[in-house]
């Protein structure tokens, strides 16, 4: 299990990382876990959207959705977003 490499979404003003399988996450855990760090969350019942160095969205699914065009910075918010939510590693997939 883990993310599939960050990849660029098709309007290109972020980078996505989609789980495989699918992830559960349980969303009002996931938000007490980034408020005690000190990250501003909020809760829109489907989804949250925290932030970071740039905004993420945390779909249920797992998906995350990182709010930039630079490469190297979605992997670097990722990485601590996945430190703080014990969230799997991404794998290069071809």
């Amino acid at each position: 299990m883990g993310y599939y490499s960050l990849r660029l979404c098709a309007g290109g003003g972020a980078f996505e990382a989609v789980p495989s399988p699918r992830l559960t996450l349980h969303l009002r855990q996931v938000k007490g876990t980034l408020e005690s760090n000190g990250i501003p969350v909020v809760d829109a019942r489907v989804m949250l959207i925290a932030q970071l160095q740039r905004e993420v969205t945390l779909s249920r699914d797992g998906r995350v959705l990182i709010k930039t065009r630079d490469n190297d910075e979605a992997s670097v918010v990722f990485h601590r977003l996945r430190k703080l939510l014990d969230l799997p590693e991404v794998e290069d997939r071809a």
